[in-house]
């Protein structure tokens, strides 16, 4: 468990907080490109680690994050025209750029120069991979461009998607670390849905619900290796991958693709949960792209010009008991992604930390929070937080069979590593 003051400071991320600090230290996904499809379209809006932002596309294709609210009164540009190079309130004329900075006051002189005294808040954002990455740390320590391997491959081989999560950011990704709920939780679907079935690896997670875990440090954050029996005396390992502070990728099935998350704060009672499928070395199919877009594997239906789920805590997450009842699906809640969805967001906005009795599968979850809360303080005293080098960015889970002397981490060594052109380990 951890003490309160623990629990504190690993889930409030807003401006000044330590955890908020270390967030603002990387790229994070903010905006699927497509919510900005072409220049001058409308503004959207953006709450990100508490604050309150708005994201265009100029003219000139130029991305801005800026304060959401006019420096005059006040007023959300969110309302304001996008045109000419600038985003201009509606209220009184005041126009801002890309920057934030004020370049039009319509009621003060142009020779007064007064527009270049005021300037709004702003952020750096960059497109990659489908998606808008925004920088919010100090502007002499920008990091270098993403470069996860989900992002870097051509679009026809990757699917992104985001949807809102009602819940703190740190109990969604510790349930992204927990392999050991998926011989439970997600028993009935393992077979069942299209992103995941006919993988020879669900019949070991349907056989050993009793998964030993191994978790081994990495550069960027950690290795957590879930260890199950396989035949002929050996073990099949799904090695997660975590690196800080929100990124995991999730062991491959067979031959299907690469998927894993990001939980990005919007405040401390709410985050975004990404999605992202992936696959190193060939398209996507048709019918895997459709499958992720009707909410299968760990993605989720949102309600139209949303990204709130349609199963969500007001409908009860359309729970179906019958079908829990008969085996059909083990939780009552339909798809993988609403599956984790459901329970973490059952635990209230802020789980209450003091309360748990963890257990040996846990310790994935127990050294995140402690690998968390060392990069939290190192940061105080000056030392960059892992995850920030690109090495430790470009990097893969893996789905392996390994003799039972073979440590995890020595033996697929190579295979969490991305390497261009080569096949992810799977079973």
């Amino acid at each position: 468990m951890l003490r309160r003051e623990q629990n504190d400071l690993l889930t409030q991320t807003g401006p000044g907080t330590p955890a908020g600090k270390l967030f603002r230290c990387y790229w994070l996904p903010v905006l699927l490109a497509e919510e900005l499809p072409e220049n001058d379209c409308p503004p959207v809006r953006v709450k990100v680690l508490s604050e309150r932002l708005l994201a265009f596309r100029d003219t000139q294709g130029r991305l801005g994050l800026i304060d959401e609210f006019c420096a005059h009164r006040g007023v959300s540009l969110w309302f304001g025209r996008n045109e000419e190079n600038g985003l201009r309130c509606p209220y009184h004329g005041w126009k801002y750029d890309v920057t934030g900075q004020c370049i039009d006051v319509p009621s003060e002189p142009e020779e007064s120069g007064y527009c270049r005294k005021i300037k709004l808040k702003s952020y750096p954002m960059i497109e990659r991979g489908g998606v808008l990455w925004a920088y919010m740390g100090p502007p002499d320590k920008v990091p270098p461009p993403p470069e996860w391997e989900f992002a870097a491959v051509p679009a026809a081989q990757r699917y992104v998607s985001k949807r809102l999560q009602e819940s703190n950011w740190l109990q969604a990704m510790e349930g992204g670390i927990d392999s050991s709920h998926v011989s439970f939780l997600h028993r009935g679907d393992l077979n069942s849905d299209p992103l995941f079935k006919g993988a020879k690896g669900n019949q070991y997670n349907l056989s050993d619900a009793r998964p030993v875990f191994e978790v081994v440090e990495s550069a960027g954050g950690l290795y957590i290796g879930a260890r199950r029996n396989a035949e002929n005396d050996r073990y099949y390992w799904r090695i997660t991958q975590w690196v800080l502070p929100s990124f995991t990728m999730i062991p491959p099935r067979g031959n299907h693709s690469v998927h894993g998350h990001f939980w990005i704060p919007i405040d401390d009672e709410n985050c975004w949960t990404w999605s992202f499928d992936y696959h190193p070395i060939r398209a996507l199919m048709a019918a895997e792209v459709a499958a992720m877009k009707d909410g299968k594997g760990i993605h989720v239906k949102v309600i139209p010009g949303t990204f709130r789920p349609v199963a969500n805590k007001d409908n009860d997450y359309l729970m179906d008991r019958a079908a829990q009842k008969s085996g059909r699906s083990y939780s009552g809640v339909e798809g993988f992604g609403m599956q984790d969805g459901s329970i973490q967001e059952s635990m209230g906005p802020i789980v209450d930390r003091t309360k748990e009795n963890l257990v040996s599968t846990d310790n994935g979850i127990i050294m995140a929070r402690h690998r968390l809360l060392r990069a939290i303080k190192a940061f105080d005293k000056g030392e960059m937080p892992p995850g920030l080098d690109p090495a430790h960015q470009r990097v893969r889970s893996a789905s392996v069979v390994l003799a039972r002397e073979l440590a995890f981490k020595d033996a697929a060594r190579d295979a969490l590593t991305a390497r261009p052109g080569m096949a992810p380990a799977s079973v």
